[in-house]
């Protein structure tokens, strides 16, 4: 008898930055009321669980992931009733619903750090990260915060100790070393767990264990951001705790980390045995060239860093923090194979929404710029139509749409048959329909040409070969494994028809024996 793998294994997340995807009350700014009406045209293209970037209340001064109430929705997306609703529609499809958690850090509106900054006696002071100044005067350690080159402390004056924000001064670091704050923040998953969320994508999760000396980073790294530093054992015990939570509520509810360290050794650690995080992000692939030995060596990485310790691997093109793929890539023919490889690799893939329509990074004047990080473009609105406010209330949204948004929208590309959001539809439907493809094992063929990758996906007689061109000529792929039907190709070229052993440029197909 075949296995039956947890969903967060076998499923396909789709990330939804809510600001983006669709407005419903005319302010510009997308909302929990639009992601609710385009739940059909969720299920009808065929991802299992939706993750949202935060919707909790915040003065947005890093859009979302400043929270000042964790337990409320913001207003620009609706309220706690509307994500209720969200909830209970999205469990009515079968879909599932990952809330984005921001555990380091709050806004400093927080009321907890309010009150924290209101005297060195506050009954919530050290509940974040307070020191004394160095010797002689200025910050305690060199720690530099993200996006700067700037020290990652500031000065309260009020009361002559500086607080830590690895990140914006209006983001203070919690002290997740005072057990209040780890008390205070499980009752926080609790209150959503209730509610029926089925688990969390944890923010920079890495940072929440600190070395209570906080000495300083090493010379050679001083220059650098203290997040991709931050790899301390502190943490450990802290993500089992939270493992424990989770695993006393019913139907597998998930921990996602995002763990932003250098190494993918590291971020494994992070799954602990089978007791921290269920799934840890795997990063690299958002840097990787469209080039078949640098996909193969990922692979190889991947399967030897997680395999011997029982873990799942992840796999992701595109992100709100990142350049999309279709702009990285340089080319739609690239983006469509790159589409079959990210949902047949061994692992769960998490797909960024527009990635389906093979939209590009927005361009964003400088005067509309707004991201304290500078990630705007990946951030343009979802256009629905072709019309000139693509299926919005306002003609003009939070950020300029995406480049071609009159051809790459949905129902233009639902209409059209041969468009990238009928190639991804095709591949989710193939890979719920495979065993092979949701988690399988995964063996890398030799024997190929220059530029292209093949593996072969099996469990149990389920099997299903991928074959990917990287190059731009076409190639023969001859090989004793490689026959049988071609039951996806990213150009839509033969399928249904036996495979010819030929590839095109940047073409990419699914076998089936």
């Amino acid at each position: 008898m075949l296995r039956s793998p947890p969903w967060w294994q076998s499923d396909v997340v789709y990330q939804i930055y809510p600001r983006s995807f669709l407005d419903t009350d005319g302010n510009g700014v997308g909302d929990l009321e639009g992601i609710r009406r385009r739940l059909p045209y969720l299920e009808w293209l065929g991802v299992d669980a939706l993750w949202l970037s935060p919707v909790f209340r915040s003065p947005m001064r890093d859009f979302g992931y400043d929270v000042s109430d964790y337990c409320d929705v913001d207003p620009v997306f609706g309220d706690l009733a509307s994500l209720d609703a969200l909830i209970a529609e999205a469990h009515e499809r079968s879909i599932r619903l990952i809330l984005d958690w921001v555990p380091n850090h709050t806004s400093d509106l927080h009321p907890w750090f309010v009150d924290s900054r209101s005297s060195r006696e506050a009954l919530h002071r050290d509940w974040y990260v307070w020191r004394d100044p160095a010797p002689g005067g200025g910050p305690p350690n060199n720690w530099i915060r993200a996006w700067s080159d700037q020290p990652a402390w500031t000065f309260d004056e009020a009361s002559g100790q500086y607080y830590l924000h690895c990140f914006l001064s209006e983001q203070p670091d919690l002290n997740w070393a005072n057990p209040e704050v780890e008390a205070a923040m499980h009752e926080v998953l609790r209150f959503w767990l209730d509610r029926g969320i089925d688990g969390f994508r944890m923010d920079v999760i890495h940072l929440i264990g600190k070395d209570p000396t906080l000495p300083d980073d090493p010379d050679e790294l001083a220059a650098l951001s203290h997040v991709p530093l931050n790899n301390r054992p502190e943490t450990h015990p802290l993500l089992r705790g939270l493992r424990r939570l989770l695993d006393a509520y019913p139907d597998d509810r998930v921990s996602i980390g995002e763990v932003y360290l250098l190494d993918t050794a590291q971020v494994v650690e992070y799954l602990g045995d089978g007791d921290e995080l269920h799934l840890a992000f795997n990063f690299a692939p958002l840097f990787a060239r469209w080039d078949a030995a640098k996909w193969r060596r990922q692979i190889e990485i991947v399967a030897a860093e997680h395999d011997p310790v029982g873990a799942w691997p992840t796999w992701v093109l595109s992100n709100h923090d990142n350049q999309r793929h279709r702009s990285r890539f340089g080319s739609e023919a690239r983006a469509r194979a790159a589409a079959i490889l990210v949902l047949t690799l061994r692992g769960t893939p998490f797909l960024y929404a527009g990635e389906e329509l093979g939209l590009e990074d927005g361009v964003i004047p400088a005067d509309r710029v707004v991201d304290p990080g500078g990630r705007d473009g990946c951030r343009s609105p979802i256009p629905w139509d072709s019309g000139a406010a693509h299926g919005w209330p306002t003609e003009d949204p939070w950020l300029p749409w995406p480049p071609d948004a009159e051809r790459r929208n949905v129902q233009a590309e639902t209409d059209d048959l041969t468009s990238v959001l009928h190639l991804y539809r095709r591949v989710l439907h193939a890979r719920r329909a495979s065993m092979a493809l949701r988690a399988g094992a995964i063996v890398v063929l030799d024997d190929l040409p220059d530029g292209v990758l093949a593996y072969e996906r099996v469990e149990g007689e389920d099997r299903r070969f991928v074959v990917i061109n990287f190059g731009s000529d076409t190639v023969d792929c001859t090989h004793p494994l490689l026959v049988g039907t071609v039951e996806v190709a990213s150009d839509g070229a033969g399928e249904g028809s036996p495979f010819a052993a030929v590839l095109g440029p940047d073409q990419a197909l699914i076998l089936r024996p």
